[in-house]
């Protein structure tokens, strides 16, 4: 029987740059008001929303990933030619093939680098996260290009009450590379399938394809709506306050980190009240740095985690070498942990 050569990459990876894009329109909580009945007190006191991003039709998903990837393999100091992997997250692109990871790759200049896309929600940046480790590490790629986008606008229901508020446009990435000493930590990740009514997207392509309008909801007009997505918040609410957190502990056991051991922690950008929530189930001491960057960016799903990653350190909030927990959870409904240093 012939022997497979064992594959031998980096002994550890580590995040080396992280960049950000976030659309130039800003959006406050009175142009959602005119569409929906609701207050801007009530918006900021449930989700803690005071502006999000919505993106221009220039603003596209392959525009605004490479804005932040030139941003992300600028701060890690390589060039664009030695990335190897291209693993976008988004659930807002709408052309079903080929993946959009192609033409990011092509644009940023890599020297035809593995690319594909993943749909893991909220969740999305940490698969991604998880996969680039094992291949710079297993040595199928050097340098891999980690990118969370989304334009959710366009999946937003203006007349929904209940989610109007919370989604925003952006993009952020990251550059994974080789590492002499563990800088990402092991992954709590899994999904739970018997809640993935929960969050989900109101109409299914093929309904839309149909064309049959009496299956189809209507909006205050009587047109047919495009597809959203929806979601039962108290359920979502409740699952992501009393299992993530045990999730978030489970990734600091796993990372053999404490939380007095913690510098900073960024959690997916959902609602203020879970984060809130987190923070004191998980007992984080006053000392770690929390990313709040929803009040601004609102929930812009596989973006928000590498978005917040990279305004606490343009900011000066977090440092470089400053030890993180990130999490992030979602429609599956599916999670993702890690403790990583950050860039």
């Amino acid at each position: 029987m012939a022997k497979i050569k064992p594959s031998k990459g980096a002994p550890y990876a580590r995040i080396l740059g992280v960049g950000g894009y976030r659309p130039t329109r800003v959006v406050p909580n009175e142009v959602i008001l005119e569409t929906i009945d609701s207050s801007d007190e009530w918006i900021r006191s449930r989700s803690g929303i005071e502006t999000r991003h919505w993106a221009s039709p220039e603003e596209t998903v392959a525009a605004m990933s490479v804005e932040a990837s030139g941003k992300a393999i600028a701060d890690a100091g390589i060039d664009a030619s030695r990335i190897g992997a291209v693993v976008v997250s988004t659930v807002s692109h709408f052309s079903q093939t080929p993946a959009v990871a192609t033409e990011i790759a092509y644009r940023l200049g890599t020297e035809k680098a593995a690319a594909f896309d993943i749909s893991a929600g909220c969740a999305g940046f940490g698969y991604g996260l998880t996969l680039a480790k094992g291949m710079v590490v297993e040595g199928s790629a050097e340098y891999v290009l980690v990118i969370g986008v989304e334009r959710l606008s366009d999946l937003t229901d203006l007349e929904d009450r209940a989610t109007a508020f919370l989604f925003g446009d952006g993009a952020g990435a990251v550059v994974v590379g080789p590492s002499q000493e563990p800088a990402i930590g092991p992954t709590v990740w899994g999904s739970e399938g018997d809640k993935s009514e929960t969050i989900k997207q109101t109409v299914p392509w093929d309904r839309l394809h149909a064309g049959d309008a009496s299956s189809l909801p209507l909006d205050s007009a009587g047109n047919v709506k495009f597809p959203a997505i929806t979601q039962e918040g108290q359920a979502v609410f409740r699952w992501a306050v009393f299992e993530m957190a045990k999730v978030a502990q489970q990734a600091l056991d796993a990372a053999g980190i404490s939380p007095d051991d913690l510098d900073v922690f960024i959690p997916h950008q959902a609602n203020v009240r879970i984060i809130d929530s987190m923070v004191k189930t998980l007992k984080l001491p006053e000392h770690v740095m929390v990313a709040r960057d929803i009040r601004t960016t609102g929930n812009t799903s596989a973006a928000s985690i590498p978005l917040a990653m990279e305004r606490l350190l343009a900011t000066g909030e977090a440092k470089s070498g400053d030890t993180a927990l990130v999490i992030g959870f979602g429609a599956g409904l599916v999670y993702a942990a890690t403790v990583v240093t950050l860039p």
